[in-house]
């Protein structure tokens, strides 16, 4: 019985891998229909290249920082291991490469290829796996000092703070860093639409996402005991508030249409084994509520000109999803408890204040040695002719 368990688990958790893996194809098509007809390719790649940069830091860094487990035996050793250890490490990868997914979004259309890359390896092999191991392997004793001052350790059950916070925030930084795209904000005071090239590929990426979100969420038990159908109806209703939510405030835009329920998603993960469905409705609501009034308030507003709204999206949603469960976690409200709103605040401004420091440190030496940005020339002419010196259509652009 012991094996049987032992190969169910494996099962499992190889299956959430696989669904969040699939979750990075989401991530690349919701840019893809986001960004104009002469980035697409370079949307495309970037995904790809990012996660493959990602398992590499990962693999001989990342994993060893939050975890302490180090792959550098003979593969004899590795094979004896019952195979649980080495899933649960895709797994959880596919949670770190979602550090430089959501990033990829912010800095679409301007951003260089190289320096990207090198951001990645360092990202995903330094800055997010600190903060993972405080959270989620009681590194330096953070989680106990909270637990004593609070009552209670901070709950991020599927990474509201832990991957969307942290990303959504380094994103800010690296957008702030770049600065906005060409004649988008004209000196006359006016801005320039910059429309998406395909509204149905950018549907395609969102219910991507939505769909692989489950596995996300679901498969965060890590163990076929633990598994929990709350999670899987809390994922529901936060998605579905934040669809109607977004739809109403955004006008039935479809940009905000399909952004509504991954802001939901987002929101719901850290306090989603541990909420009422009817709570996590009004938390996916609430967080629908925030992109549509944030992305606004930063595109049109500030003039920050956060492509695909990462910080709204993963910066702001995620840090409401991290608050949210010591409100709707609490039994007063219809959760289970265990949870303790000083606790949560504690937790998501810690993981804000790192993903700042990590983000400005990380990008800054870039900017500052290397660049960050394409050349007023290569970015007129667009990134994937520039970068990858091809189209998204290329039977179009052949010159005889």
């Amino acid at each position: 019985m012991d094996q049987v368990k032992q190969g169910t688990d494996a099962l499992f958790i190889l299956l959430g891998a696989i669904m969040v893996l699939a979750m990075h194809s989401g991530f690349a098509f919701l840019e893809l229909g986001t960004v104009r007809k002469k980035n697409q390719v370079n949307a495309l790649v970037k995904i790809l290249v990012d996660f493959a940069v990602s398992t590499i830091a990962y693999f001989f860094v990342g994993y060893s920082v939050a975890y302490g487990v180090s792959f550098f035996t003979g593969a004899e050793a590795l094979a004896a291991k019952n195979g649980y250890e080495l899933v649960k490490f895709f797994f959880l990868l596919t949670f770190a490469a979602a550090i430089p997914a959501i990033v990829s979004g912010g800095i679409a259309e301007r951003a260089r290829f190289g320096p990207q890359l090198i951001a990645t390896a360092v990202l995903v092999g330094l800055i997010y796996p600190v903060f993972e191991g405080i959270v989620w392997n009681q590194k330096f004793g953070i989680q106990a000092w909270i637990k004593a001052t609070t009552g209670a350790e901070f709950h991020d059950f599927a990474g509201s703070v832990v991957v969307h916070a942290v990303g959504g925030w380094i994103g800010l930084t690296a957008v702030l860093l770049l600065g906005a795209r060409a004649n988008r904000y004209r000196k006359d005071g006016g801005i320039s639409a910059h429309p998406p090239s395909s509204i149905p590929f950018l549907a395609l990426g969102a219910w991507v996402l939505a769909v692989g979100w489950f596995g996300f969420n679901v498969m965060s038990a890590q163990t076929i005991d633990k598994i929990s159908g709350l999670v899987a109806v809390n994922s529901l209703m936060a998605m579905v508030g934040g669809t109607l939510v977004a739809v109403l405030m955004g006008k039935n835009d479809p940009g905000f249409a399909y952004n509504g329920p991954l802001a939901g998603l987002v929101a719901v993960c850290a306090g989603s084994d541990v909420m009422h469905p009817a709570g996590a409705l009004v938390v996916g609501g609430v967080a629908g509520a925030i992109f549509v009034a944030m992305f606004t308030l930063t595109q049109n507003k500030w003039k920050v000109d956060d492509v695909l709204g990462v910080w709204p999206l993963h910066g702001l949603c995620g840090a409401w999803g991290g608050l949210a469960c010591g409100i709707f976690g609490s039994q007063a409200l219809g959760g289970l408890g265990g949870v303790t709103f000083g606790a949560q605040f504690i937790g998501t401004l810690l993981g804000v204040a790192w993903a700042l420091a990590g983000g400005f440190a990380v990008y800054g030496v870039l900017k500052a040695t290397m660049g960050l940005r394409l050349s007023a020339e290569e970015e007129f002419e667009g990134a994937d002719l520039s970068i990858h010196k091809i189209g998204a259509t290329p039977d179009r652009e052949v010159s005889w």
